[in-house]
């Protein structure tokens, strides 16, 4: 049996995801999370065999969850569940440890076998996404500015732009402020911008935040 801890702060997401899953009988949601402290808490208490993680997630966004769930529990996948298309975050969550990206309107079929294909030790890649990768290696698409950030870039960059400073930033990621302040001009540079603001703009037109 494989047991599913389901993270997504939608009361009625998670109650339809267990109905999805309830008719597969090697299927069983063991636990469920509302928000990204509660998704770690669980994790680390609980026996599962695969998370699903949303991305908008209280408390932590599902960059900073999948990052910790990556450092205490390194066995276990993840499976990234989300409302935003595969060309916005599934690259950068692909480097940072998960094991797939769905979209949300992906058929129930889908789903299932992206959750045993995860479970077996396999990386999960949905069409769309396998376009994007292959579009990639022949050059036929250009690498989005966000695209290029190593994972730690990209989890700093995803709360430079919702707002947060660089002392909270080093605060709850442990780091020094110096060292986040080497990151961002890093990530300015990488995405050629020059402020907070333009990270604002970028991460709101392109649907990274809400």
């Amino acid at each position: 049996m494989i047991r599913i801890l389901i993270a997504d702060d939608h009361a009625i997401v998670r109650a339809g995801l267990k109905q999805f899953l309830a008719g597969e009988i090697d299927l069983e949601v063991t636990g469920e999370a509302a928000t990204g402290d509660e998704t770690i808490a669980l994790a680390r208490a609980g026996e599962f065999d695969v998370v699903l993680l949303d991305i908008s997630m209280p408390e932590r966004n599902g960059v900073d969850v999948l990052k910790t769930l990556k450092d205490v529990r390194p066995g276990l996948p993840v499976l990234i569940l989300s409302a935003f298309a595969e060309e916005q975050y599934a690259l950068n969550l692909l480097r940072a440890g998960a094991a797939g990206y769905l979209n949300k309107e992906a058929a129930q079929s889908e789903l299932v076998g992206a959750i045993r294909a995860v479970v077996q030790g396999r990386k999960y890649v949905s069409p769309a996404l396998a376009q994007i990768l292959a579009d990639g290696v022949t050059g036929d698409a250009g690498t989005a500015p966000h695209a290029q950030l190593s994972r730690r870039e990209f989890q700093i960059f995803c709360r430079l732009a919702a707002g947060q400073g660089a002392t909270q930033i080093a605060e709850e990621l442990f780091l020094s402020v110096k060292t986040v302040s080497t990151y961002r001009s890093r990530i300015l540079e990488k995405m050629g911008m020059q402020s907070n603001a333009d990270l604002t703009y970028y991460a709101v037109k392109n649907g990274l935040i809400q």
